[in-house]
């Protein structure tokens, strides 16, 4: 079983920056992509992008690159995503998720979520 919490999220003015960490347990970490997704209210969970833990291509949604920047610290069980020029749009939930495949595109497809941290991107 993979344990994710995700943290860094808050209050921030548009144009700003902000990193977000996603802290990994259990399971076999080797094995396993990890990826970003958000909600905006009232819509699905859309993905920005994913890596994988073991090393190799980080890829992305088309409307999130540039912006959003995904790495890892396989040494403290991390993955973070680094926001910047961020606009009142991209308020929402932030949620990571695991899977045992990499490439995956869609909410569903992942098996392991954290409970999602807040981002309000102030105008």
């Amino acid at each position: 079983q993979v344990h994710l919490m995700e943290s860094g999220g808050g209050l921030v003015q548009a144009g700003g920056s902000l990193r977000l960490s996603c802290a990994i347990s259990g399971g076999n970490s080797n094995n396993y992509a990890v990826a970003w997704f958000r909600q905006l209210p009232l819509a699905e969970r859309a993905f920005i992008g994913a890596i994988r833990w073991a090393g190799g291509p980080t890829y992305y949604s088309d409307s999130m690159k540039g912006r959003f920047t995904i790495s890892r610290d396989n040494a403290k069980n991390m993955v973070y995503l680094e926001m910047n020029n961020l606009r009142f749009e991209d308020t929402a939930v932030y949620y990571c998720a695991a899977d045992q495949d990499f490439g995956l595109w869609l909410s569903h497809e992942y098996h392991y979520w954290g409970q999602g941290t807040q981002v309000t991107v102030s105008s």
